[in-house]
């Protein structure tokens, strides 16, 4: 038997086969083109998964069940997206209007960063624990909690979604959600981009030359690799840079930490592109800020591993 685990995202519909022991058999994907609204959107989900079936000469018989992966506020109990910025919806049935473009009984939905998270426990840098807690470092801070072997999404199913809602430093950065000083605004990919911007005016007004204007010529842009290739030039305003987000990342994972004490954190999403530059003097801040630095026992930090597919993995699970 197999699953089916959908992605929807902002730019692309992807779409995954999956065998029993959750390992992607093939996909498919259709861009999104969010504009069209929700009716062609959940069209083209189902439309993908046909396909998919098809290509595989897999029957709809073959088929426990299908799992949704979506933005924003999802009632998972009900079937239904409550409100999805990104994509425009608003209180949408969705479980119920994909059952009528694709038959089947069993279909499930859950928020895309929960569904990420449940990807890499069951398939991922956290499968085997018990306990796991996933962070993307991309546009935002997202986020998902696994608790017990299942997600924790809390009252109105958004907790484990939006730990980048943290106040890490208070009165700080204007954040998207409205309050100051969030996690999201400085830990985040766009949070690296505008600090490496900022360092780069100011050291422009004072006419200091540095490898960090020559990164961004080459490569047409400032972003998230400007500071850390920087830093490997032996520039040391690319590692003032890349140690001041070190750090910030530091201060709202231990406060994951000193909260939740799960068994491992995964970070994915581009920033995680870095892998141990990222990931090893972060381990070192966190080991020694941590509440429980004292104890023989901590929580494990790594680099999720399964990528853009944490989402068709983790959706394609959530019938388990």
């Amino acid at each position: 038997m197999f699953s089916i685990g959908i992605d929807l995202g902002g730019t692309n519909i992807a779409v995954g086969l999956c065998n029993e022991a959750l390992e992607i058999v093939d996909k498919l994907s259709t861009p999104t083109k969010a504009e069209r609204g929700a009716d062609a959107i959940v069209a083209d989900m189902a439309m993908v998964s046909k396909a998919l079936l098809e290509r595989n000469s897999i029957s709809l018989s073959e088929i426990s069940y299908v799992g949704i992966a979506a933005p924003g506020s999802v009632n998972s109990a009900d079937g239904v997206i409550e409100y999805s910025n990104n994509i425009k919806m608003e209180n949408f049935p969705m479980v119920e209007k994909f059952k009528r473009h694709f038959p089947t009984d069993r279909v499930y939905i859950e928020n895309d960063a929960n569904a990420a998270a449940l990807g890499e426990a069951l398939g991922g840098a956290a499968k085997g624990t018990g306990s796991s807690v996933m962070i993307t470092l991309g546009t935002g801070v997202g986020s998902g909690i696994i608790m017990n072997g299942k997600i924790f999404s809390g009252c109105i199913n958004s907790a484990g979604a939006e730990l980048g809602h943290t106040v890490i430093e208070f009165g700080g950065r204007q954040c998207t959600c409205g309050r100051r000083g969030c996690f999201e605004a400085y830990a985040s990919a766009s949070a690296l981009i505008s600090m490496t911007k900022e360092v780069m005016t100011e050291l422009e007004l004072k006419k200091i030359n540095s490898s960090l204007f020559d990164i961004a010529s080459r490569s047409g842009k400032v972003s998230a690799r400007t500071a850390f290739d920087a830093m490997r030039a032996g520039d040391p305003y690319g590692k003032a840079l890349v140690d001041k987000y070190i750090a910030y990342l530091a201060a709202g994972i231990t406060n994951i930490i000193n909260i939740f004490q799960p068994e491992i954190i995964t970070i994915g999403g581009g920033v995680s592109n870095e892998k141990e530059t990222l990931v090893a003097p972060l381990r070192e801040i966190v080991s020694s800020e941590q509440y429980t630095r004292g104890q023989a026992v901590k929580t494990k930090i790594a680099v999720a591993s399964l990528g853009n597919d944490a989402g068709i993995v983790g959706a394609a699970g959530l019938g388990r």
